[in-house]
């Protein structure tokens, strides 16, 4: 064989088993690079499937079956299941996946913070949900505590969510303090800046300590504005008026306000109504056909205090009657229309069947001639 020959030969055998090899190479790749992506799929769609099917279902029977518990539970882990999931398939992905060593190293370990910070907002969520559901049933029952308003469960939340991201940082390592430190720094300038919103937030603070606004009170401003307390957020208190209109206010206009709140120290409040009648009356029988009036209006009207006696007290000579109040008793402020509503139609039909008068306003007035005056005229 010629030399050129075997270097032919040669050059055949060198090409042949390059090929051979890259073949070979990227027949591993492609191999680990999609088993690597059907684990990464698998672990999203097992945890799409049990977030979706098995948790929603669950949670859709605890709200049911009224298990508050359960529900805080099941609500915690809903969307970071598959979260967790994808991480896991992740995690077994970079096992076989064609990455540098350093490169898979370093991914699984920010994967592992993602994971540990997933689960601290997970168990903080869970508190979160237990502690403002506790709340909420034990000021609905308990009289005298702190009202169930948004500003309540936001501030409980934040508090329960602050502790939790400062224990995921120490958890990882970092220090807390200087972060502290900065903050306390940086909320001064903060402060300087939101004065109006830490103003509305201080104020409702306070009035949710003072308890002397609650959520269903009914309650008029001094500027006017009267309603039911309808929630009080960080920054504004509804107010829900007699026309079904909501009134925006700001807290701390709230707070600087003179309030009059109808439920406080209770519900029923007593209704007077003025009335008035010729001075030619018998005011013995007025007295009694009132009464009388107003003990029937008390039981057959709805919204009355059933329990209470009607009074009645005289007060002013006027100047085409004489003049007094009837005082009645509503359950509520807004039962006090219907009342006197009815109150005032009965009484009217009974005074015409008694021949009792309500004089209209007049004025008498006596013009006295003096005859021994005498006018010269020039």
């Amino acid at each position: 064989m010629q030399p050129e020959d075997l270097n032919g030969v040669f050059a055949i055998d060198i090409t042949e088993v390059f090929e051979i090899e890259i073949a070979e190479v990227f027949e591993t790749v492609d191999s680990s690079l999609l088993l690597a992506i059907g684990i990464l799929a698998g672990g999203f769609l097992l945890g799409l499937l049990i977030d979706t099917l098995l948790l929603g279902r669950m949670l859709a029977k605890a709200k049911q079956d009224e298990k508050e518990g359960r529900t805080s539970l099941l609500k915690a882990l809903r969307g970071f299941t598959t979260f967790w999931f994808t991480a896991a398939g992740l995690y077994f992905a970079l096992l076989y996946a064609p990455l540098q060593q350093q490169v898979s190293e370093a991914a699984s370990g920010a994967l592992q913070v993602l994971v540990a910070i997933s689960i601290t907002l997970s168990l903080t969520l869970f508190v979160s949900n237990v502690v403002t559901t506790a709340l909420s049933r034990y000021t609905s029952s308990v009289e005298g505590v702190l009202p169930s308003t948004t500003l309540l469960f936001n501030v409980t939340r934040t508090v329960i969510f602050v502790i939790g991201g400062l224990v995921a940082l120490n958890t990882l390592g970092i220090s807390v303090v200087p972060i502290l430190t900065a903050l306390g720094v940086g909320g001064l300038a903060l402060a300087l800046a939101l004065q109006d919103t830490l103003s509305n937030l201080f104020a409702g603070l306070q009035i949710l300590a003072s308890r002397q606004i609650r959520l269903g009170d009914y309650i008029q401003l001094e500027s006017g504005e009267e309603g039911y307390v309808a929630d009080l957020t960080w920054r504004n208190t509804t107010i829900r008026a007699m026309a079904n209109n909501m009134l925006i206010i700001p807290n701390s206009k709230v707070a600087a306000n003179r309030i009059t709140n109808f439920n406080l120290p209770s519900k029923e409040m007593s209704v007077l109504v003025e009335v008035g009648v010729n001075y030619a009356s018998d005011l013995e029988k007025v007295e009694e056909v009132t009464l009388d009036v107003a003990r029937q209006t008390i039981q057959e009207v709805e919204g009355a205090q059933k329990d209470f006696d009607p009074l009645i007290l005289y007060r002013s000579f006027g100047e085409s009657s004489i003049n007094f109040i009837v005082i009645l008793r509503a359950n509520e402020f807004v039962k006090q229309f219907a009342l006197v509503h009815e109150f005032v139609k009965r009484l009217h039909q009974r005074y015409n069947q008694e021949k009792i008068n309500i004089p209209f306003p007049i004025r008498t007035v006596y013009l006295k001639q003096q005859q021994d005056s005498q006018i010269t005229m020039k």
